[in-house]
C-alpha cells in the first residue's frame, strides 16, 4: 500500500498544498510549527477517520476559512483509489471514496492503512492502560471493520449504562427494570472485542520479541499479553459465549458498588496489556531505555501484523521520532524502514539517509 499524493485546502495552517510522495522514504524537513505534523495529521485523518491530536474538528479548519478539504490518492494491491473529506463548522462532513458518497468516516477506516509513530508513543509502556487500549483499537479497527463497529456499539451502550447508574439513587425503579438489558448488550460486545484483542496480541508478540532482540542484542525475553478485565487466561477468550456469560454475571453482581462509584466497573474499557521482561513488569522494573525499545518494537509489530493479515505493508508515519531516539535505536529504525513507504517529519534531515526531501515552511511544501 502506498500514499501517492495528497491535496489539502484550509487544513490547520495549510491554505493550499499538493504533494506527491515517492514509494520509499519521504522526509518532511523544516523548523518547528511550520506544518510538518499538520501534513501527517491530514494523511492519518483519511486512514482513521479522526485526528490523533484533537477531538474538536473545528480546530482542523484554518482560521477564517469556511471549510477544509483533504483529498488523498493511494494505491492498494488492486488499484489506485481516492478518499476525500470536506469539513465545515457545525455541519456534517462530506466524505467520498472513489467519488462515491460515504455516510460515515468510520466506513472508510481500513481502506487506507497507516502506522503512526510519534514521541508520545515512546511512553506506551509506562503510561496508563488507556494508551495501550488505544494502541489495540487503532490497529484492530484498520484490520477488521466488525471490530470497529462492535467497539462503537460498546461505547454507546456503556454511555447509556453509566447514565443509568448515575440516575439510580434518584430512580432505582428504572435501574432495576433496565439494568439487565444494558448489561446483556454490553457483555455481548465485550466478548467480541476481547476475543479480537487476545488474538491480536498473540500474533503481535512474536514480532515484538524479534524487534526487541534485534534492537538491543540483550538476552531478555519480552512478553505482551492480553490482560482482560475478567482476569482470565488469554486463550479462554476464544469462547465468546462463555466470556459473554462471565461478563454478564460480573455486571449483574455488584450494582451497589457501581452505583457508589457512579460508573460501570467491569468491561473491556478496563483492559490492559501486561508487558513484561523476563517475567517482571516492564512498567515497574524495566529501564527507560528498555521501555522505549519495547514501545518501538510494539509499533513496528503493528506494521508486521497488518502486512500478515492484509498482504500489504501499511504506510508508516513517523512524527519527529528520530530526534527522540539514541544513536542505537535510530540506526535500528533506519534499517527497518527499507522496502516500505515511510513519511518522516524532522528538523534535521541530515540525520536520515536517502529519500525524497520535502521542505516545509509556513504551510508550504517544496521539493
Amino acid at each position: 500500500m502506498e500514499c501517492n499524493a495528497i491535496r489539502i485546502k484550509n487544513f490547520r495552517n495549510i491554505e493550499v498544498a499538493e504533494i506527491e510522495f515517492d514509494s520509499g522514504v519521504n522526509i518532511l524537513a523544516g523548523d518547528n510549527a511550520q506544518g510538518k505534523t499538520n501534513l501527517l495529521e491530514a494523511i492519518s485523518f483519511t486512514a482513521l477517520g479522526k485526528s490523533f491530536r484533537t477531538s474538536h474538528e473545528e480546530d482542523l479548519i484554518r482560521f477564517g476559512a469556511e471549510s477544509a478539504e483533504i483529498s488523498l490518492d493511494f494505491t492498494d494491491s488492486s488499484r489506485r483509489q481516492n478518499i476525500t473529506v470536506r469539513m465545515m463548522p457545525g455541519r456534517r462532513r462530506r466524505i467520498e471514496q472513489n467519488k462515491v458518497k460515504v455516510s460515515r468516516l468510520s466506513d472508510i477506516v481500513g481502506a487506507f492503512r497507516t502506522v503512526l509513530f510519534c514521541p508520545e508513543h515512546l511512553s506506551l509502556v509506562k503510561d496508563g492502560p488507556g494508551e495501550r487500549r488505544g494502541y489495540l483499537d487503532i490497529a484492530l479497527s484498520q484490520l477488521y471493520p466488525v471490530y470497529l463497529k462492535s467497539l462503537q456499539r460498546y461505547n454507546q451502550i456503556l454511555k447509556q449504562r453509566n447514565q443509568l447508574i448515575r440516575n439510580a439513587e434518584d430512580d432505582r425503579k428504572t435501574f432495576n427494570e433496565t439494568v439487565e438489558f444494558w448489561s446483556q448488550q454490553l457483555a455481548h460486545e465485550a466478548a467480541v472485542i476481547a476475543r479480537y484483542r487476545a488474538q491480536y496480541l498473540k500474533r503481535a508478540e512474536k514480532h515484538i520479541r524479534a524487534c526487541f532482540d534485534e534492537m538491543t542484542n540483550e538476552r531478555e525475553l519480552p512478553e505482551a499479553v492480553y490482560a482482560g478485565s475478567s482476569h482470565k487466561e488469554p486463550e479462554s477468550y476464544e469462547d465468546t459465549e462463555q466470556t459473554e456469560r462471565e461478563y454478564f454475571d460480573m455486571l449483574m453482581a455488584h450494582h451497589d458498588r457501581e452505583i457508589g462509584a457512579g460508573s460501570t466497573l467491569w468491561g473491556i474499557h478496563k483492559d490492559d496489556i501486561d508487558i513484561r521482561i523476563n517475567g517482571r513488569s516492564a512498567r515497574s522494573f524495566a529501564s527507560q531505555g528498555q521501555q522505549r525499545s519495547l514501545a518501538l518494537a510494539m509499533k513496528l509489530a503493528e506494521g508486521e501484523v497488518c502486512a500478515e493479515i492484509t498482504g500489504e505493508k501499511p504506510v508508516f508515519l513517523f512524527d519527529d521520532v528520530f530526534s527522540e531516539l539514541d544513536s542505537t535505536r535510530r540506526a535500528y529504525l533506519s534499517g527497518k524502514i527499507t522496502n516500505r513507504q515511510v513519511i518522516i517529519t524532522t528538523c534535521e534531515p541530515s540525520g536520515i539517509a536517502g529519500g525524497k526531501l520535502i521542505r516545509v515552511e509556513n504551510g508550504r511544501y517544496t521539493v
